[in-house]
């Protein structure tokens, strides 16, 4: 159980750096929109409206199953946090985070589309 609960948060992981970052991949592959902007509002949607990821409690019931420690709050409050804001997450955190998921995606899509417009 505790492998899976691992595996569970490098999913989770990947998955946060992929909705942060993916609109920077769309620059480059422009048919990875079609997953990413999914992904990215989702992630936004979760900061936003201040609930928690599905992949939170999986985790944690994982963890718990392994006999692990598990904790309270939710993956970026975490694992992310911590670094960022070394006092945790609290609602304003959760909304700058969204505003800049939201923001860093939409230039990059602004960049596809204005590459795609120039190409055609």
């Amino acid at each position: 159980m505790a492998s899976l609960a691992a595996l569970v948060i490098v999913v989770h992981l990947v998955f946060v750096v992929f909705a942060t970052l993916g609109g920077m991949l769309a620059i480059r592959w422009p048919r990875i929109a079609w997953v990413h902007l999914p992904c990215a509002a989702w992630a936004a949607f979760v900061e936003f409206s201040g609930r928690i990821c599905p992949l939170t409690p999986l985790e944690n019931a994982l963890r718990r199953r392994a006999g692990l420690e598990y904790y309270s709050g939710d993956f970026v409050a975490n694992y992310i946090l911590p670094v960022l804001y070394p006092e945790g997450l609290t609602r304003d955190a959760q909304l700058a985070i969204g505003a800049f998921v939201v923001m860093l995606n939409v230039v990059a899509y602004a960049w596809v589309l204005r590459r795609r417009r120039a190409r055609v």
